[in-house]
């Protein structure tokens, strides 16, 4: 099996290979914790979850590291205005970003630094950067000299202009540059500070990941896979580059790979449009497989449009898997199969199918549409029955885990059950297809018997 991703900085697709096999190295930056999570970070920590479970599966050691970023202005901003300290605020939301994953089935990362642990290390790397003659203190502030470094913009493939029109470049006098980026910045009594070389302050954004990452796999170890939103290429990675690249012999990294951003009925998220879709809020009605699914149902280099329908197909889709392996909403056995086994399914016991979609740059959708092809014929084959599961099961999708049902409003089910059997009988198919679709994004599957309908609670 040979697992291809689209290498950003190189423009294309390029087969993998590890410069160990057997240690494969994965970094992907991890969120800032001064809010709620929302789709967009969720999909940030999909996208490598589906990856490190496919590198997993082929290789027998896989370190995954994601970082928490727990040192940040929007943190001091936050914790200022709701008369908190900062360690309060990103402790809290620390949790509800674990708590929001692993409710979507994103398994743990190998290693989880936090800057805030990583200090010392950030200082060292800080340190050499300068003694390499890559990096000048200016009015308290250490900057990474991008002048010097003759590669800068490999990554992002921007020009001069095109830098300094960047979102996060500050134009500031105690730069030689306007381009260069700062390693470390001063702090004042109101922020977060640590003693350092070059007075009380707190690290640059940037420097961060790089030394975290050389922190674990080794300062002379080249990283294998480093990823994150394709809003991170400028100027964080690029950046990230830099840094590493002077602060080592070695090459910094061979493969990036970037997920594209969430659009909430095609405009960006932001609070001003009122637009932002919580994790928490969205797993109140929804379940978490149902939640995880729509998330995969772009292919991870695109755009996912979040619509209404995007959450009802992904539900109907569950609730048609579950109804082509379950034999009712009461009994969850499953004909002829161990479920143990079922639910933790090994590699070698997952059809090739599934592995070599998956290792095809990640593509989901076709998964998405293996699954629903197999279900088509799992209620009747066991076979394909058992490929279902254990290829959801590869996805984190777990179609045989129990679901607490919701309360079931059966007044209304009757009633939209009735309103559709008059649309059929008055030859208004349309609208009793759109009832249809409402019972089943409810997790309700109707049934037509020759004198009544029928329906049971399915749940998804």
């Amino acid at each position: 099996m040979t697992i291809k991703l689209f290498n950003t900085i190189n423009r294309k697709k390029e087969e993998f290979r590890p410069e160990n096999k057997d240690k494969i190295t994965m970094y992907v930056c991890g969120p800032t914790v001064y809010s709620h999570p929302h789709i967009g970070n969720a999909r940030a920590a999909l996208i490598p979850d589906i990856l490190f479970r496919l590198l997993s599966s082929k290789y027998s050691k896989v370190i995954y590291i994601r970082n928490i970023t727990d040192v940040d202005d929007k943190i001091s901003e936050a914790a200022r205005k709701s008369n908190k300290t900062v360690y309060d605020i990103s402790s809290k939301f620390t949790k509800i970003y674990h708590t929001n994953m692993k409710s979507l089935g994103i398994l743990n990362p190998t290693f989880e630094p936090k800057v805030t642990d990583s200090i010392p290390g950030i200082i060292s790397a800080i340190q050499n950067i300068l003694d390499s003659g890559y990096a000048y203190i200016s009015e308290k502030h250490v900057l990474f000299d991008t002048v010097k470094y003759k590669n800068y913009g490999q990554l992002s493939k921007k020009n001069f202009d095109e830098m300094i029109d960047g979102a996060r470049v500050e134009i500031a006098s105690y730069k030689n540059s306007p381009r260069d980026f700062v390693l470390w910045k001063p702090s004042d009594s109101t922020m977060p500070g640590w003693d350092s070389p070059w007075g009380v302050g707190r690290p640059g954004w940037h420097i961060e990941c790089t030394s975290m990452i050389k922190e674990i796999i080794g300062k002379e170890n080249t990283l294998d896979i480093h990823g994150g939103g394709n809003d991170l290429i400028f100027p964080h990675h690029e950046n990230e580059i830099a840094q590493g690249s002077c602060m080592s012999s070695v090459k910094y990294c061979n493969y990036w790979f970037h997920n594209g951003i969430v659009l909430v009925d095609k405009k960006k998220m932001s609070k001003s449009l009122g637009n932002v879709i919580l994790i928490e809020d969205l797993l109140k009605n929804h379940s978490s497989i149902s939640i995880r699914l729509a998330l995969l149902s772009a292919h991870y280099r695109q755009p996912l449009n979040w619509t209404n329908r995007t959450i009802t197909d992904s539900q109907n889709l569950i609730t048609k898997f579950k109804s082509s392996i379950i034999r009712s909403s009461n009994d969850n056995f499953v004909k002829g199969r161990n479920i143990e086994f079922l639910l933790n399914p090994k590699p070698q016991q997952i059809d090739n199918e599934i592995f070599d979609i998956l290792s095809d740059d990640l593509n989901t959708p076709e998964a998405i549409t293996y699954l629903s092809r197999l279900s088509k014929y799992a209620k009747n084959n066991d076979e394909d029955a058992q490929k279902l599961i254990n290829a959801a099961s590869f996805l984190g999708i777990n179609l045989l885990e129990p679901i607490k049902p919701k309360k079931i409003d059966e007044n209304l089910i009757d009633q939209l059950i009735l309103e559709r059997n008059q649309s059929r009988s008055q030859g208004n198919y349309k609208r009793a297809d759109e009832i249809r679709d409402k019972l089943t994004a409810m997790g309700v599957k109707i049934k037509d018997l020759d004198d009544k309908t029928t329906w049971e609670y399915i749940s998804n």
